[in-house]
């Protein structure tokens, strides 16, 4: 029978990823950290972490273990909540993955609201142009617009947003203002780079031109925005981006517009852990109360 004990120590490590900080977090010294989970693994015959170059990583075994650790964690809390009468706070660190664009220049400035509703919860956000993989614990939780195909996700459609063409004054002026879906053909674009596509719902400058004029392409689309504030040329651009920078000015917005759905997901074994529903409930609330400026409806 293993100690009971050391799979506080195993959390704490999965959790903070190196020993200096699992065992500021338990107050211990990082050595008994090492020692601890050390143990663990002998009793269980297991190898629990990879070490690389970012820290500990959890082995498959080490995954497997961690879904019932922190069911472990939840129970207790639950026991000490029933007995003493006290509300225990959700603690811990959870793992989010977005789009660049979407984590960057939208959600990481909101975050501060869970913080202090929460604050011993961490989140991490990860963002990536190319595809995160909730199988492989890559995030806890993903938020897409493509809906993710994996064995065992819960996905739920959480709202949409709306994606416009935009320009710098200074590119109208230089080069006129399109009137018409034709006159878009005369202009200058900022896309994407094809062959680097990963997701194919970002093609969504396709869904209005067939062969535009591209003098610009990146994949990011944070260097594409930077790129149309630049007057490089028109670009397609998510509402959360431009709608509300007044250096942008909207183009043909009643007839060349596309919508994305936003798709939350995560793997049902994190389903029962009190501190990823927390976030999961944070981010479908955000984004469901803020559709009049994610749709580009705001007054």
């Amino acid at each position: 029978m293993f100690n009971w004990n050391d799979v506080v120590h195993f959390l704490a490590l999965a959790r903070q990823r190196n020993l200096a900080s699992a065992g500021k977090r338990l107050k211990v010294d990082d050595t008994t950290v090492g020692r601890r989970v050390r143990e663990l693994e002998a009793t269980l015959n297991v190898k629990l972490f990879a070490r690389t170059k970012s820290g500990f990583t959890l082995t498959d075994a080490g995954q497997r273990l961690l879904v019932h650790a922190e069911a472990m964690e939840t129970y207790a809390r639950e026991i000490s909540a029933g007995f003493s009468g006290s509300d225990n706070s959700l603690s811990g660190t959870v793992r989010v993955g977005t789009m660049e664009a979407f984590g960057s220049l939208y959600l990481a400035g909101r975050l501060s609201d869970l913080h202090r509703a929460h604050p011993e919860i961490t989140v991490e956000l990860v963002t990536a142009s190319n595809w995160i993989n909730l199988s492989k614990r890559e995030a806890d939780i993903l938020i897409s617009f493509p809906k993710p195909n994996g064995h065992r996700l819960i996905c739920k459609r959480v709202g949409e947003f709306q994606l416009c063409l935009y320009a710098t004054p200074g590119y109208l002026e230089t080069f006129g203002e399109p009137k018409s879906l034709g006159e878009l053909e005369k202009h200058r674009f900022v896309d994407y780079i094809s062959d680097l596509v990963q997701i194919q719902a970002v093609r969504w400058l396709s869904d209005i031109l067939r062969e535009p004029n591209v003098v610009f392409r990146s994949s990011s689309l944070v260097a594409q925005y930077h790129a149309v504030l630049s007057g490089q040329g028109i670009g397609m651009l998510p509402s959360f981006v431009a709608a509300r920078d007044t250096r942008l000015r909207p183009i043909l917005k009643s007839t060349a517009s596309v919508k994305r759905d936003f798709w939350l997901s995560l793997h049902e074994e994190l389903a029962h852990i009190g501190r990823v529903l927390e976030v999961e409930n944070f981010l479908t609330r955000l984004i469901q109360d803020d559709q009049p400026f994610l749709t580009g409806n705001a007054p």
